[in-house]
């Protein structure tokens, strides 16, 4: 059961190095180290959050969930922590989850909704670093969000490469 465990079992940190090392793997030499972790950082958050979770904002199972989190309801449009975890959302649901979500949602449309919810939460930050990072964010939004396409297709096509156990 212990070697079980081991294979199964993860942390917040091994999770998040599994993310940076994927997302260096297909970003270019010359991307931020601080973007670079950050974006690894929501990839890793999602990760280990259930869709229905009641502690913790849950991702929508969709673009569309999201719009009616986020747009329908203005009322979130001056909180900087939601204007974030929105933003964050639209990089998860049409970057990492892009083909999933292609067919039904317009990408291009929730990438700039995507980059203005990180532009809001920028504004609203009161840390300076935080705030010119959360803006480089929306700066860099679309290469971003190509990136978590890209992971997420390179770590789906590898579950077909695995070789079965040798007889």
């Amino acid at each position: 059961m212990h070697v079980l465990h081991e294979l199964l079992a993860t942390d917040e940190r091994r999770t998040l190095e599994f993310f940076v090392v994927g997302l260096r793997d297909v970003s270019e030499p010359t991307v931020d180290r601080r973007e670079l972790f950050y974006n690894a950082s929501v990839l890793a958050h999602y990760a280990q959050v259930s869709t229905q979770s009641a502690s913790d904002a849950p991702a929508p199972a969709t673009l569309a969930e999201l719009f009616d989190r986020f747009v329908i309801d203005a009322s979130l449009n001056h909180n900087g922590h939601m204007m974030e975890t929105a933003g964050a959302q639209c990089l998860l649901l049409a970057g990492f989850f892009e083909r999933q979500m292609r067919g039904r949602h317009n990408i291009r449309w929730y990438a700039a909704l995507g980059a203005g919810f990180f532009s809001r939460a920028a504004a609203q930050e009161i840390s300076a670093p935080k705030a010119q990072l959360l803006q480089a964010i929306a700066r860099g939004f679309e290469p971003w969000r190509r990136r978590h396409a890209r992971l997420g297709r390179e770590l789906r096509d590898q579950a077909y490469l695995l070789m079965p156990p040798p007889m």
